[in-house]
């Protein structure tokens, strides 16, 4: 008998649960990706995404080879594509791992399930990493998650038996057409070895000082272990990551400063599966407010000129057009960058979360929704449990960009401004723009400070006659984090930004 092995967002050999499983029963494993068109077209997927899936699967296909099988990749709706392969190949069993992903995956995944069920067919899946389905009591995930982060990674099966038609099988891929395809020239590459790579020279040496680097654009290149893209498409485990990372931190000849920037990173690796697991027990994040009553905060008003300008790094604002541009070309920023830019769209533009949201998905090569639509609502101010973190983009820039260094590098526009005007060019007299090339830069959309008060000013009033106790605490049971003894929890309302430290986001 047959066993399908479904590849989602789990593109490695290594710590792979069903890939393992299927290897033990000693049958023939069909080792499967699906190209689904649709799943392409949807508003937060992108052409860097799927290049960074595209050498993913390439490299896959190179360990698949390597134990005497193959990865055959097939196009199509998901349902109709086993369908076909049922008749052409008969399989008794489907493996696979869970995926906490969009509405779309979800349906997707059910579509599945009936069919396999339909056929009788076994359909079986594993948890992928520390996201617990059908999680009935959230004070039981801290231990679900550090039961699951203890045992060995499991070694890639060392061969696959393979089918005899499987040859006969293998078709050339196309890229699926995208409805966005702007150029990323930067981004990362995908695949295990690439993954690998990225996790030796981070143990080795650039996790020192993690903490205290990841906040600045400048060093958050390097010192953030850029494992993000690997980890949402499951190029390594997390669980590889998190016992490697705590390997070298208890190891007797490592630094204690060492040590201490592994401990903030594996904390980091606890809130990746912390957030995602929101987007889990409540799917719904995807399209409305996470405090219910908070949804139709912003609906009023057409942004969209205020919208173009943010997309296009043309606020006005150097750091934050320059952290913009930068996205663009590279497809990953770090998380302070990624939390200013969702925050300037929410409270100084006063755009509805959900058009930046997707926007800044689409720019993600390291795209997960289950981080990414909780944080987006965390930055504008939606959970109702967090506090507002309204960022000032002068004083931001003046601390995490003083000389102005990674400002001049993205914002061409500003390479001649002296680091007096850098963080504020529209303070300049005419002559002087003149003189230092910053006439070409474009004016503020509008006044930072007084677009802040008004957000805190709206906000508060809307907070005050709004938002009951009841929603809120729903929400607090609901998401709320458990991780160590109960503490007072701070109200919601303005703050200033917080140190990355202090923010929950792995990078």
């Amino acid at each position: 008998m047959t066993t399908v092995v479904w590849f989602k967002r789990d593109l490695r050999t290594r710590d792979h649960a069903p890939l393992v499983a299927a290897a033990e029963l000693g049958e023939p494993v069909l080792p499967v990706y699906i190209v689904e068109p649709d799943y392409w077209q949807q508003p937060d997927t992108s052409a860097r995404q799927w290049a960074f899936t595209e050498d993913a699967l390439t490299d896959l296909r190179r360990q698949l080879r390597s134990m005497g099988s193959d990865l055959l990749i097939l196009t199509g709706n998901a349902r109709e594509v086993l369908e076909r392969l049922h008749r052409s190949t008969p399989f008794s069993r489907v493996f696979c791992h869970q995926e906490t992903g969009g509405r779309w995956t979800f349906d997707r995944d059910k579509t599945v399930i009936g069919w396999c069920q339909e056929h009788n067919i076994e359909f079986r899946e594993w948890q992928p990493y520390g996201v617990v389905r059908r999680l009935k009591d959230r004070d039981l995930w801290d231990r679900a998650w550090n039961t699951l982060m203890k045992p060995t990674p499991l070694p890639a099966p060392a061969h696959l038996p393979h089918c005899p038609e499987f040859r006969q099988l293998i078709q050339p891929v196309a890229a699926p057409e995208m409805a966005d395809d702007s150029p990323c020239p930067d981004r990362q590459a995908g695949g295990s070895q690439n993954a690998d790579k990225l996790l030796a020279s981070f143990l080795d040496r650039r996790c020192v000082g993690y903490q205290y680097n990841i906040s600045s654009p400048l060093t958050a290149v390097r010192a953030c272990s850029r494992l993000s893209p690997h980890l949402a498409y499951g190029t390594i485990s997390l669980r590889e990551v998190y016992q490697a990372a705590k390997a070298t931190g208890q190891d007797t000849n490592t630094l204690p400063r060492k040590k201490r920037s592994l401990t903030s990173f594996r904390s980091r690796l606890h809130w990746h599966c912390h957030f995602i697991q929101k987007l889990e027990d409540e799917p719904e994040l995807e399209f409305r407010a996470m405090h219910r009553e908070l949804e139709p905060l912003k609906r009023a008003g057409d942004h969209s000129e205020r919208l173009q300008r943010w997309q296009e790094g043309q606020t006005g604002w150097p750091l934050v057009d320059a952290s913009m541009r930068a996205l663009h070309h590279t497809g990953w920023s770090n998380f302070r960058m990624r939390a200013m830019l969702m925050a300037v769209a929410s409270y100084h533009l006063w755009i509805h979360w959900r058009a930046p949201a997707l926007h800044l998905a689409r720019q993600f090569t390291d795209f997960e929704p289950g981080i990414h639509y909780p944080q987006a609502q965390m930055q504008s101010g939606l959970t109702g449990i967090n506090v507002w973190r309204i960022y000032n983009p002068v004083l931001q820039s003046q601390k995490l960009d003083a000389e102005g260094e990674f400002i001049r590098s993205w914002i061409p526009e500003l390479q001649g401004v002296p680091t007096e005007f850098i963080h504020t060019p529209w303070l300049m007299t005419p002559a002087q723009k003149e003189r230092y090339g910053g006439n070409t830069y474009i004016a503020p959309v509008c006044d930072h400070e007084q677009a802040a008060r008004a957000a805190r000013k709206a906000m508060g009033e809307f907070y005050k006659s709004q938002v009951s106790r009841d929603e809120t605490q729903r929400v607090l049971k609901r998401h709320g984090s458990r991780k160590g003894p109960a503490q007072r929890r701070p109200r919601p309302g303005p703050k200033k930004a917080a140190s990355d430290a202090q923010l929950p986001l792995f990078d």
